[in-house]
């Protein structure tokens, strides 16, 4: 591909934006985003409707057994490995338009922009749709692609139920999306994988930049902490002989917030999921349940943060005559991308003139799991407030399209032009 060859090739961003409002339409939310949760009713409206746009752009479907979606342009040579690119479908309860979606209608676009200039590749492409990347419905997130990576195994996936006792397994039968691949059939076949996200963070806009080299991916780590005191009354138990949980809890949160402030500038952490017993107004809380969320791109650091939270969570439940136990309940090391591939964005940003910044991605996507299998790397593009998980999730049809765009450029370089 020459350089002015390359800067001729661009997506449509009217095709693009088109496809992600219709796709928007199913399985609406309530205030303008989506609820389209995995293994629903409206999640396979939206499979369907992905499966014929991309079967009119000449590709062919294949779904593995754990419901993964591979659409597939044939290349030159058969017997060069496939580059994938993709991202999922199904949203939080209350997500927006873009989270997830925008990497595979940036894929299908991708495909639909080589048709139009009748450009083929030597590696085939393949567009691939994730099951249940967001874990709203069935924990955890990344499940499918964690099971194709072999991070987790088809019957222990299946057998994860949703909040009213339903099995993964029964709910991808009943919506008709068990393919018959097996799951993690494909490794072999995998040349390099891209994924096109929007941020879900600040950054991009705040820096003014078009585009997202996502160099790392964030380790993660959940720490579930029970801390145990004693129920009384909140008018009659004098302030000396009280074993307030709540109040242990508070101070263990300090603890959280100073000891991510003491990695900065990337590591966080926060306390999302929070219980505390008996939540009545007049009862001093005899327990509190709580996750701490710890995520660095440094594995040391989250190794670091998550002893110091059991020793100064330990002083602090000592001093004031609690009981404190803690559970290691979730979590991943940190990600680095290939570097080839990252480059490939890079070089692809650069060549489209425009405005770039490396980035680590801070929150969980499948590509942080198909990085195991093959060389891979991210795209991001921005989002208005760095919001996002929310259906007030906005970008612009500029952003969209300058990802899509250096999504096309890194993709067909790698799976190299046949003049």
């Amino acid at each position: 591909m020459t350089a002015s060859a390359g800067q001729n090739l661009k997506v449509d961003p009217d095709r693009l934006w088109d496809s992600l409002m219709e796709m928007a339409k199913i399985g609406p939310g309530v205030a303008g985003g989506n609820n389209r949760q995995t293994l629903t009713d409206a999640d396979g409206e939206g499979r369907h409707l992905f499966q014929t746009w991309c079967e009119d752009a000449g590709c062919t479907m294949g779904v593995d057994q754990i419901g993964n979606m591979f659409a597939r342009r044939e290349g030159t040579d058969p017997e060069a490995p496939a580059v994938y690119v993709g991202s999922h479908l199904d949203t939080q309860p209350t997500g927006g338009k873009y989270d997830g979606v925008l990497g595979v209608l940036g894929g299908l676009e991708l495909i639909r922009t080589l048709n139009d200039l009748n450009i083929r590749t030597k590696h085939p492409i393949v567009v691939t749709n994730w099951t249940n990347e967001e874990g709203t419905r069935f924990a955890p997130a990344m499940l499918a692609s964690g099971v194709f990576a072999g991070v987790h195994t088809q019957d222990w996936a299946e057998d994860k139920t949703d909040a009213e006792g339903k099995r993964f397994g029964d709910e991808l039968d009943r919506i008709g999306w068990r393919g018959e691949e097996d799951v993690g059939a494909r490794k072999d076949d995998m040349h390099a994988f891209f994924e096109l996200h929007i941020e879900q963070g600040p950054i991009l806009e705040a820096e003014a930049k078009d585009i997202g080299v996502v160099t790392h991916g964030q380790g993660l780590s959940w720490t579930q902490v029970t801390v145990t005191g004693k129920e009384s009354h909140t008018g009659s138990t004098p302030m000396p002989m009280r074993r307030n949980a709540g109040l242990a809890m508070a101070r263990i949160l300090e603890k959280v917030e100073e000891i991510a402030l003491s990695h900065a500038p990337h590591a966080v952490g926060a306390a999302g999921h929070i219980d505390v017993s008996p939540n009545s107004r007049n009862v001093i809380p005899g327990k509190a349940v709580f996750t701490v969320d710890f995520r660095s791109p440094e594995l040391a650091v989250i190794e670091d943060m998550e002893a110091r939270l059991r020793r100064e969570g330990q002083a602090i439940a000592d001093a004031m005559g609690m009981e404190i136990e803690f559970e290691k309940v979730g979590g991943f090391d940190p990600v680095t991308f290939d570097e080839t591939c990252v480059t490939a964005v890079r070089t692809a940003a650069e060549r489209l003139g425009y405005s770039h910044m490396d980035i680590i991605s801070g929150a969980g996507h499948d590509a942080c799991w198909i990085n195991r299998v093959c060389p891979t790397a991210m795209v991001m593009c921005p989002c208005v407030d760095g919001l996002s998980h929310n259906e007030a999730e906005e970008i612009t049809k500029d952003w969209a399209r300058a990802g899509a765009d250096v999504l096309l450029h890194a993709v067909v370089e790698t799976a190299e032009v046949v003049a």
